[in-house]
């Protein structure tokens, strides 16, 4: 029985112990062999540039744990050369870079002397080595400096570092690399390879490196696959800046249509022509910038969630300003457009001076949350701001809001019964006046909403509201008094419309372009994309 517990059990134990000391000292001499030599050392600090560079990218295929401390020695001008080896001098001691050694500083030491050429191949040998570690970012980050820095001497690090990528985005920068330093190789089945690789990849980077290849290629069978190839590249790329603008227009229409929104139902239900829209913007905007102030000072841990808190609050700012408005001053010009467009003028010189009163004339920063800042990357050519995302889906939601309160609700019942025939809804028991408060305050509210997705773009100020303005109007008249529907195909329409005209005319003409476009619409459709519906719209 003894015999066989120490056949079956200690002598798999001794195999497995002796497997694991083997595997030690293989490791140990591995490391004694790869270590940083004086030699080395020394190769890399003195001589002509290409002998320097050989050294750097030999030390390169087998590197130990004082290369890199070695090399940024190096970079920081940090080296001397002294009785035939290479010291490092920093802050007053002096060390051998192989061991690590404090010694002293020879009589005669000289300075090491780098030109850019020797910079550059530095700083891509201390971006291979973090190629290797553990922060999948620090792996990102040096392959995009191998591949501004390709050579075909760095072929073999990057397969090396490719058999062990996990990392599909990292992985993709490292193929790159690859097929950039293969590029300059001196076979040419090896560039032609690299060049079809490149033409897959479909990213500005690589439409760089053929271009640049392509300018100095010899070899005609390589030529015709490097302009293949960079034909497949503009293609993929042409599509990326084609989505691009779709987006772009979409997000410009999901401004323009929070902006809109608000007015279509005052203008279309009591036909004021509030010029003080655009301020009623600017307060929920200035609302915004309070709320997160006060996170900043008050809830810093929930910095995060301030527009949790910023949105209910810029929609009852607006609509508290737009109901005090409604009482005090337009009440009284029902039925007086012109008036009501000089009243309402004048109440938006008088919230713009208040806010410059209080808040002084600059401009204020509004911050982003985590959770709304960077993007998604879509395509190599085409990344997708996630404010902008987040935004196009809170107009998407206003609007379903809006939508369900015109339709579903008792205060959307009166609204649209005094919409259609006002002395109708009044002979029917309607309180038309306070109807017209309380629409006029919704649609000042959502123009608060409207401030509030603005300033997660852009800067908030005074004369925010002043840049809206107009084409909030055209998008009202565009679509039709009054209709929802109207209002989103428009600002879709001319969102996405302005965006095509300014990648072919330019800002300028693209803006006129689209007054004409509505000019010549509106005369021959005055009443919009959808016309109103009931006894109103006949008389």
């Amino acid at each position: 029985m003894l015999g066989n517990f120490l056949t079956t059990g200690l002598r798999p134990a001794l195999a497995a112990l002796l497997r694991r000391a083997a595997l030690a000292c293989a490791l140990l001499g591995a490391t004694a062999a790869q270590a940083l030599t004086p030699a080395q050392a020394l190769a890399m600090a003195q001589g002509d540039s290409d002998a320097r560079i050989a050294a750097i990218q030999s030390a390169l295929q087998q590197p130990d744990a004082t290369l890199a401390p070695y090399l940024r020695a190096l970079a920081d001008d940090a080296v001397v050369v002294a009785d035939g080896r290479a010291l490092v001098v920093r802050n007053g001691q002096v060390s051998d870079p192989a061991t690590g050694a404090a010694t002293a500083l020879p009589e005669g030491a000289e300075d090491v002397m780098n030109n850019n050429r020797l910079r550059g191949e530095i700083s891509a040998a201390l971006a291979a080595l973090n190629l290797f570690a553990p922060d999948t970012a620090l792996r990102r980050d040096a392959a995009q400096a191998m591949l501004k820095q390709a050579s075909p001497a760095a072929i073999p690090l990057l397969e090396r570092a490719l058999a062990e990528e996990k990392d599909s985005a990292v992985r993709q920068s490292l193929e790159l690399a690859r097929s950039a330093a293969l590029l300059g190789s001196d076979h040419v089945d090896q560039r032609r390879e690299a060049a079809g690789s490149l033409g897959e990849s479909g990213s500005p980077q690589a439409r760089l490196l053929l271009q640049t290849r392509l300018s100095e290629e010899s070899d005609e069978k390589v030529q015709a696959q490097l302009r293949r190839s960079l034909a497949q590249v503009d293609d993929r790329l042409a599509w990326g800046e084609r989505l691009g603008v779709v987006f772009t227009g979409i997000s410009l229409g999901s401004i323009l249509l929070l902006v809109a929104l608000g007015l279509a139902i005052t203008y279309g239900l009591m036909g004021v022509i509030n010029m003080a829209h655009g301020e009623l913007m600017m307060i929920g905007a200035y609302a915004t910038y309070m709320v997160q102030n006060l996170f900043q000072t008050y809830f810093p841990g929930a910095f995060d969630w301030y527009l949790l808190a910023a949105v209910p609050l810029s929609f009852l700012a607006a609509a508290a300003v737009g109901a005090l408005m409604e009482r005090s001053v337009l009440r009284f010009l029902y039925g007086r457009p012109l008036e009501t467009l000089l009243a309402t003028w004048g109440i938006s010189l008088v919230l713009m001076q208040t806010v410059r009163t209080l808040f002084g004339a600059q401009n204020v920063g509004v911050e982003n949350p985590v959770w709304m800042s960077g993007g998604w990357q879509l395509l190599p050519n085409l990344t997708l701001p996630l404010n902008r995302l987040v935004i196009i889906v809170f107009a998407a939601a206003v609007l379903l809001a809006m939508a369900w309160t015109i339709s579903r609700t008792r205060l959307g019942l009166f609204v649209r019964g005094v919409t259609q025939n006002r002395a109708m809804a009044a002979c029917m028991g309607v309180n038309t006046a306070r109807v017209d408060t309380m629409a006029f305050a919704l649609g000042s509210g959502v123009a608060g909403l409207a401030g509030c997705a603005l300033s997660q773009v852009g800067n908030v100020g005074p004369d925010l509201g002043q840049s809206y303005i107009v084409d909030a109007f055209m998008v009202v008249v565009l679509g039709g008094v009054g209709q929802l529907l109207g209002t989103v195909y428009a600002a879709l329409g001319l969102g996405i419309l302005g965006k095509f005209l300014e990648g072919w005319t330019g800002a300028v003409l693209a803006k006129i372009a689209v007054l004409v476009f509505i000019i010549i619409f509106i005369q021959k459709r005055p009443q919009g994309i959808f016309a109103m519906k009931g006894r109103s719209a006949e008389a």
